[in-house]
């Protein structure tokens, strides 16, 4: 059973209000997925014939608002990454958490245990620059620092031309707008593309950050702009993918662009969203409790062949 990882950054399981735009927004594609209900903690807990739908805890018995450091250093580890450093840190990590993604991070495990991991994020050129110097500084999100430190191979613009690699926005919109030529594909094409990716490795995550940075704008049409880009991306995945085969995992590391009446993050649960055979997905629901409980998971459904 391969596995295909969506982190979406700052996405949590919001109320029914005007204020979550994942309730004001039109999402046919949640709502295909979701039989009817918008991704909401009004549908926390669902089962259906394609997907189940669980809230995570992402303040891990911590004080404070979940942050986006220690949030996915948790999710990247199955470490309590905030007890750990001893408060939820923002922004980028720094030696001591960086120090336990060199340890424990999820595609160093992987490849320890004789699984075939990809990460299919492109980077842009000014990148790699970086890289031959080994990363120095703290300006590195946790999944970069996952992967560097799992010893895989960053993609490049060759594999994101080549239709082997996404931009972090899905649709090379962001590239366009810096000026590099780098033709546009649509959701639904980017969805497609993540799937002829993942195919071909035992564990695929991808990671998008826009519904963050809107969060943090609190821009209303900036937020339903970015989330009809996900629920088409979404929508597409959970209609191709081949339940027997594939397990959808997509997850974030803390409320955000769930509700817009603040700039900051939230409290709210978020999502673990499970697309696929439901036998497994009922397998797997009764240990998914917090962000640490989803690095387990990928294991136990990994071992689970054909």
């Amino acid at each position: 059973m391969r596995l295909l990882f969506i982190f979406l950054d700052g996405v949590g399981l919001g109320a029914n209000l005007p204020s979550n735009p994942f309730v004001s927004t039109p999402t046919p594609g949640l709502e295909y997925v979701l039989e009817g209900r918008a991704l909401s903690a009004a549908a926390s807990g669902f089962d259906g014939l394609k997907a189940t739908l669980l809230g995570l805890d992402a303040v891990l018995g911590v004080p404070g608002l979940p942050q986006s450091a220690t949030g996915q250093a948790s999710i990247f580890t199955g470490s309590n990454a905030p007890a750990f450093y001893g408060r939820h840190a923002n922004g980028f990590p720094g030696e001591k958490l960086r120090e336990l993604i060199a340890s424990k991070g999820i595609f160093r495990e992987l490849k320890r245990k004789g699984f075939k991991p990809a990460f299919a994020n492109a980077y842009r050129p000014p990148f790699f620059d970086y890289l031959k110097r080994g990363l120095p500084g703290e300006r590195y999100s946790c999944s970069t620092l996952a992967a560097y430190y799992g010893g895989l191979t960053f993609n490049t613009f060759a594999e994101l031309r080549a239709g082997k690699a996404l931009f972090m926005d899905i649709t090379n919109e962001l590239l366009q707008k810096m000026g590099y030529d780098i033709p546009k594909i649509t959701p639904e094409e980017g969805a497609k593309r993540l799937l002829n990716i993942s195919s071909k490795y035992d564990f695929t995550m991808f990671e998008y950050f826009l519904t963050d940075l809107a969060g943090h704008m609190g821009e209303e049409e900036e937020a339903k702009r970015v989330i009809t880009v996900i629920d088409r991306f979404i929508g597409t995945l959970a209609h191709d993918v081949d339940p027997d085969q594939m397990l959808l995992l997509i997850t974030s590391d803390h409320g955000n662009i769930d509700d817009l009446s603040t700039k900051e993050h939230n409290l709210n649960k978020v999502p673990a969203l499970l697309i696929g055979n439901r036998n497994l997905r009922n397998s797997l629901t009764s240990n998914l409790r917090d962000l640490t409980d989803l690095m387990p998971t990928v294991f136990r459904v990994l071992k689970k062949k054909g």
